[in-house]
């Protein structure tokens, strides 16, 4: 993307006469010719018949460029996750991150801050270890996953049993009885979030279906794509018909010793211990501000992320990474000479991580005002370089979707993909019917860090952070801009699935 030209500029490029050619000033034309197709595409796919003038389409472009060069995405992730931390629902640093957050964007000049309460679920890790204990002795890395049990007091040691898939599990159910149930399934590294989709099962549900045949505990391969010895925690949903059971996941190289002992046949045993437990339901927030709307202000485009993290690191790619692309990518809208017709609304919600409490409450306290929200859009896949947009609304809102990717398409930034929820949080929304809207990323190196210790603000990437801060500035100014609402999910896709 270096010394990509603005979109339309490369027509500008002169061209010597043909009949003073050299082999030099051929070859500029020849690699010149590819530069030129792609403006044109791209300045095509912009001009496709829709909603938006070319007077709007032209401005949301400059909105793009201004934003890619004058971006402050990263110093907003910065302030939030230096200053807060680590900030698990419920917890110290979620009550810091609140303060925090309601601070920045009432420095930055939003309307309407304010911090809208929510209950929360609270879990606390206090300590946790683990080892091998035949057929050789080595200490492993690996963290409780979110919401478990903790172990008794001296730990569960028993006889590991190995399985890589669910099938197996069942397979070999009369095996499990009193022993330590080891997922053993790698995450691929894909661009998107597929390879975390197929083994993120075995984090959400593998214990509960390992207790159904008596099993004393699990342990996972980290759901992660890198090499290093820190486990990847996250949350775990417990079946209410099944014990509880405790749960950690196990760093990726210390999976790989086990399942390598487990290939030569012999028994292998682990002891673990978990100190950790669910607390009382506390108090958070979801904080907002607003650009309000010069012609339709009650009429609202949200902007959305999750402020809360996991806590062994500092949340930086998740979801600092989103707090920074929509706040920067308002901030933007706001500078503007001219507001958008429509409201646009931040949302940092609360409590993405371990119970949706934060989206819940958003979609419940606005249940009135639903009807009038044009779109909601998520940022939550990182710091990766944006790649387009994942779309669901009724069938006419597609050539408005159309004319945004071909704005994005100088961005790199121009696939559209229809269906999905657009983000947990605004997932909330889709009974209502409200358009939703998520921000694909490139997400190849995003589970390498993806709750770990390691999820701190050097792994933000300036440069992507922008683009994506600017692909979201785009999609929020053209719905909130737009003359009429975007059409709604229809009735008969309204239903959640998950």
């Amino acid at each position: 993307m270096a010394n990509r030209p603005r979109r339309g500029s490369a027509a500008l490029i002169p061209f010597p006469d043909l009949h003073e050619e050299n082999s030099l000033t051929r070859t500029l034309r020849f690699l010149a010719a590819p530069l030129l197709a792609l403006a044109a595409a791209a300045v095509a796919r912009a001009a496709e018949p829709g909603p938006l003038t070319a007077e709007s389409v032209k401005a949301a472009g400059l909105l793009r460029d201004q934003v890619v060069s004058g971006s402050r995405a990263s110093d907003w992730v910065r302030e939030i996750t230096e200053r807060a931390g680590p900030r698990l629902a419920g917890s110290p640093g979620d009550r810091a991150a609140v303060a925090v957050a309601l601070e920045l964007l009432k420095t930055i000049g939003f309307s309407n801050v304010r911090a809208e309460k929510a209950t929360v679920p609270v879990w606390a890790r206090a300590s946790e270890r683990g080892e091998v204990t035949a057929p050789v002795s080595q200490k492993l890395a690996l963290a409780a996953l979110g919401g478990s049990v903790a172990t008794p007091e001296g730990g569960v040691e028993a006889e590991v049993l190995g399985v890589r898939s669910y099938e197996e599990l069942v397979a070999k159910k009369d095996a499990v009885r009193g022993r330590i149930v080891f997922y053993d399934v790698p995450t691929a590294r894909t661009k998107d979030f597929t390879g975390y989709g197929r083994s993120v099962v075995y984090r959400s549900d593998g214990a509960s279906r390992a207790a159904k045949y008596g099993a004393v505990g699990v342990l996972i391969r980290s759901i992660g794509t890198d090499g290093n010895r820190l486990p990847h925690t996250g949350g775990l949903r417990y079946a209410a018909d099944e014990p509880r059971i405790p749960a950690a996941a196990l760093s990726i190289p210390d999976a790989d010793l086990v399942a390598f002992l487990l290939s030569r046949g012999g028994p292998v045993r682990i002891r673990f211990a978990l100190a950790c437990g669910e607390q009382p339901d506390g108090e958070s927030a979801n904080v907002i501000g607003e650009v309000v709307g010069r012609e339709k202000p009650d009429e609202i485009v949200v902007l959305g992320a999750h402020l809360d993290s996991w806590d062994l690191g500092r949340g930086a790619i998740d979801d600092g990474a989103g707090c920074g692309i929509v706040i920067e990518a308002a901030r933007q809208i706001a500078a503007l000479p001219e507001r958008p017709r429509r409201t646009i609304r931040v949302v940092l919600f609360a409590n993405e991580e371990n119970g949706l409490a934060g989206g819940k409450a958003y979609a419940a306290a606005h249940a009135a005002e639903l009807p009038r929200h044009a779109a909601a859009l998520e940022a939550d896949q990182g710091t990766g370089r944006p790649l387009g947009l994942s779309w669901n609304a009724g069938p006419t809102a597609e050539p408005l979707l159309s004319q945004i990717a071909g704005i994005l398409r100088a961005l790199d930034a121009e696939e559209l993909t229809a269906g999905g929820e657009g983000g947990a949080d605004i997932s909330r929304m889709l009974p209502a019917g409200v358009p939703l809207i998520g921000l694909s990323q490139d997400a190849s190196t995003y589970f390498d860090f993806h709750h770990t210790a390691n999820d701190t603000f050097d792994k933000i990437v300036p440069k992507d952070l922008d683009r994506a801060a600017a692909a979201a500035a785009v999609a929020a100014w053209c719905l909130a801009e737009t003359p009429g609402l975007p059409e709604r999910v229809p009735a008969d896709k309204r239903k959640l699935s998950w």
